[in-house]
């Protein structure tokens, strides 16, 4: 693959990146660093890069349709998806049960959906779409649950690499650059 940060790519997974429609993200630990910031009044905030949410708006663009998932009831989650355009379930304490209903809502099979967490709780669904993808930090107990790790760590960049694969596999990478430099 020509993109130096998707050099270990390989045909097997650049096969399933292909066939993906719906692109799946646990939030803590994978958009932000894990880092949870509260407040005196319990007002919590969280960092997510923007380089994140850059190819997750470029995935839609090409109608790859994405999803937040996160076990905590955090505010701050459905207000990034509000912003991203994204599907969002909060206090999801059985996330594959919400991959399952994502599917059945927008009429596709699991080998159709790329999911991407970091610990315990995303072990199910990383093992049950078509690509299951971890941050560079994933737990270790989580990480020989996913077939590709990216090189970024969660909250810098990972969900971007997932991003970027997606797009170069379905062969978008030119259409991007070119309206870009146009």
């Amino acid at each position: 693959m020509p993109h130096s940060h998707l050099s270990d790519v390989t045909p097997d997974l650049l096969a399933r990146a292909a066939k993906i429609r719906l692109a799946c993200f646990d939030v803590d630990g994978t958009l932000t660093d894990g880092r949870i910031f509260l407040d005196a009044s319990g007002v919590e905030s969280k960092a997510f890069d923007v380089a994140d949410g850059q190819g997750m708006i470029q995935l839609r663009r090409f109608g790859i349709r994405i999803a937040l998932i996160t076990a905590r009831n955090s505010q701050v989650a459905l207000k990034r998806g509000a912003e991203l355009g994204a599907d969002t379930y909060i206090h999801a304490k059985d996330k594959l049960a919400c991959v399952r209903e994502l599917c059945d809502r927008h009429g596709l099979a699991l080998d159709e959906v790329s999911f991407m967490g970091d610990d315990l709780p995303d072990i199910p669904p990383l093992r049950a779409v078509g690509l299951g993808v971890a941050p560079a930090n994933t737990h270790p107990w989580t990480r020989p649950h996913a077939r590709w790790l990216t090189r970024a760590r969660g909250g810098e960049g990972a969900a971007r690499e997932l991003c970027d694969l997606l797009l170069a596999a379905q062969g978008h990478v030119d259409a991007v650059l070119r309206e870009l430099t146009a």
